[in-house]
């Protein structure tokens, strides 16, 4: 059994937003587990774990570039937000989302991709940057798509600059439909993506892990009802197809609307483009996904500095 630690306790609050005492007893009566300590509060009502567990905070920027057929995204940090409104370092993640678009998206190749104008390649630049710019930064993920026929339509939110922000997202079209009516289509659908922030495109691509995560849950809370076990087994499935419309990209309620499955907007531009559409896949970079960023104490940090 884990210690239960106050730390641990004070974790288990910051991801779930449970009281303090409701965390010490969930970490108790899980052992310390602090995933099953999540879906514990969440059984009993006690938390919206499935949605704040998720938080994480770095800073720097997503950088996207699309031209027809192809698009990349990109993910550079740095240690602060200043260095993100920084004009070199705009500049540079932008050079590096043009030369992850060249290179299909190859982490490796890019970094080892020259960088226009100084001699060297991209990777040297970002250790010139450091030097210049005097933070740790690091080109930390890059990914591309492709379609043989239709569209991959790019898309930043909280821009700072054209095609750089805080969430980059591409959305790929196959289509042999118009390309002109089906370009604005595709942005509509990166923008839903951007807000909606689906885990997956179908019900088949969807993790199970996560799935039966879910279903434990739900079976959980439905086993407090105390109704028979055939209702509570109702109660769980349409749980999961609830859950279905949340988290997968087809079954998501179309965001410019709040209605229309995202699965029946597609299907309804064929008429309009000329052709069968298919959305061949997306891709969502949020800035600072899966990194913990270090916790500092204020008045411990002033007092590091005066002993500077």
């Amino acid at each position: 059994m884990a210690e239960i630690t106050a730390s641990l306790v004070k974790e288990l609050r910051e991801k779930t937003g449970a009281g303090m005492m409701d965390c010490k007893k969930a970490l108790n009566e899980v052992a310390g587990d602090l995933e099953k300590a999540i879906d514990w509060l969440r059984t009993k009502g006690l938390s919206a774990a499935a949605k704040k567990a998720g938080r994480v905070a770095a800073e720097g920027l997503v950088g996207v570039a699309a031209s027809g057929t192809r698009g990349a995204v990109v993910e550079v940090n740095a240690e602060t937000d200043f260095v993100g409104r920084n004009a070199q370092f705009q500049k540079f993640v932008e050079t590096v989302a043009r030369s992850a678009l060249d290179n299909g998206g190859d982490l490796a190749k890019t970094a080892a991709a020259p960088y226009p104008g100084t001699g060297r390649d991209v990777q040297g630049e970002l250790t010139h940057l450091i030097a210049t710019i005097g933070e740790n930064m690091s080109l930390r993920r890059s990914a591309s798509l492709a379609v043989s026929d239709g569209v991959v339509v790019a898309y930043t939110h909280n821009a700072v600059a054209p095609d750089l922000g805080k969430i980059g997202v591409l959305v790929a079209l196959e289509s042999s439909g118009d390309k002109a009516k089906l370009a604005p289509l595709a942005k509509q659908l990166a923008m839903h993506v951007a807000a909606a922030n689906p885990q997956s495109l179908t019900v088949a691509d969807l993790d199970q892990a996560a799935v039966e995560r879910e279903r434990g849950v739900l079976a959980e809370k439905a086993g407090q009802s105390g109704k028979a076990a055939d209702i509570i087994a109702k109660m769980v499935e349409g749980g999961i197809r609830k859950f279905h419309q949340e988290v997968v990209l087809l079954e998501q309620a179309f965001v410019m609307d709040g209605k229309t499955k995202v699965a029946k907007v597609v299907e309804d531009a064929a008429k309009q483009v000329g052709g069968p559409v298919r959305i061949a896949g997306y891709l969502r970079f949020a800035l600072g996904e899966g990194i913990e960023k270090k916790s500092e104490d204020f008045a411990a940090e002033v007092a590091a500095q005066l002993k500077k």
